[in-house]
């Protein structure tokens, strides 16, 4: 059986004026009981969170624009066995520790990835909706997003080649490669922000974030998507 420290575990966050939101998250993963790499790519914040992420001890990475980018120069750093990709503003429940033992405990899941069960930090139905089209989605077409988080071995992820530094899609992208039989969904929830569903529309976002998978698959390139998803 694996100790914590056998692990060894690198987090990658991106992070761009993510102060009112990082706190929480590095908080959770606090309770990991072993060694941990922590990496915040920063894309030019001028807020706290570069203040933030150095009381956490954190390796800060700068990084031009884009999520993409931010994830491909975070995984290029990390130095652990088990690389594990997370938003800022995503906070994982405490029992995520144990589903990521027995996960990494399993040699076969050395070619597999995981993603966290989606939870929005929002008690109304509208939330409760959102979650369920999200397990749908995840369930049937085996596409969780980055706000879902991703855990994943370092030899597959380097054989896939990692993230692409892309201005948008590059979650699917990852996923797409890494295929729905290889990707597993943990019970434990990633709860994360529910603020662009409240500012844009509880069916506006669903909708548009759909809309832009679709434009995907159909081979529209991720810069053009972009524009519609700002």
């Amino acid at each position: 059986m694996n100790s914590y420290n056998d692990i060894n575990l690198s987090i990658v966050i991106p992070t761009l004026n993510a102060a009112e939101d990082l706190p929480s998250c590095l908080a959770a993963l606090g309770v990991w009981p072993g060694s941990a790499q922590l990496i915040v790519v920063d894309s030019g914040s001028d807020d706290t969170t570069l203040h933030i992420a150095t009381d956490a001890n954190a390796v800060i990475l700068p990084s031009g624009p884009g999520r993409g980018e931010q994830l491909a120069r975070g995984g290029d750093a990390a130095q652990g066995s088990w690389l594990m990709f997370l938003h800022a503003d995503t906070v994982l429940e405490p029992n995520w520790v144990d589903e990521v033992r027995m996960f990494t405990e399993s040699h076969a899941n050395h070619k597999r990835a995981a993603a966290f069960r989606f939870s929005l930090n929002d008690d109304s139905p509208q939330a409760r909706r959102v979650e369920k089209m999200v397990a749908w989605r995840c369930r049937v077409l085996g596409l969780p997003y980055g706000d879902q988080g991703l855990l994943i071995h370092r030899d597959f992820y380097d054989h896939l080649s990692g993230f692409k530094a892309l201005p948008l899609m590059e979650d699917v992208d990852l996923i797409r490669r890494i295929g729905k039989d290889r990707i597993y969904i943990f019970k434990t929830a990633a709860v994360t922000s529910a603020d662009r569903f409240r500012r844009d529309g509880w069916w506006v976002r669903p909708s548009r974030n759909l809309f832009c998978l679709f434009m995907y698959v159909c081979g529209l390139p991720p810069r053009w998507i972009a524009r519609l998803y700002a």
